[in-house]
């Protein structure tokens, strides 16, 4: 059974984690964008998340990744966040959402756009087989 969008991200389990922008515009506007966006990601979600595959298209992403272990989670990275926050699920998606939208600002600055970027509430599906891991990755890659 396929799981999407407003699940939680619950500790050590994989998904499918993917979006695309508004109005079918570019996510990515130049080279260095791809560079950006993977700081980013790194900077707000290394943390929370083991990221096995990934691939950047110029109007979306995809991400197979599987969240770390609760006992992971560093009080620093609560810190980072500036909250606190005791359900793994809330850190994680409150960790996207900075995610998200320190990309779409730098975006918005550089394209002299205003506005979303992304479409509302990213796409996620909870893998819970590991047939279904396998085809995720090929997809991906």
């Amino acid at each position: 059974m396929e799981q999407i969008h407003y699940q939680p991200l619950f500790p050590n389990q994989y998904y499918h984690i993917y979006n695309r922008c508004n109005n079918s515009e570019n996510l990515f506007y130049n080279e260095e964008n791809y560079s950006f966006f993977l700081r980013k990601y790194d900077y707000y979600l290394s943390d929370y998340l083991d990221t096995y595959a990934y691939c950047l298209l110029p109007n979306h992403f995809h991400l197979l990744v599987k969240v770390k272990r609760l006992e992971i989670f560093k009080l620093s990275t609560f810190l980072k966040l500036g909250k606190t926050l005791e359900d793994p699920s809330q850190i994680v998606s409150e960790a996207f959402r900075r995610f998200f939208m320190s990309y779409s600002k730098a975006i918005n600055k550089q394209s002299n756009r205003t506005g979303s970027l992304f479409q509302k509430n990213f796409k996620r599906k909870l893998i819970e087989d590991k047939g279904y891991l396998l085809t995720c990755a090929k997809y991906i890659h």
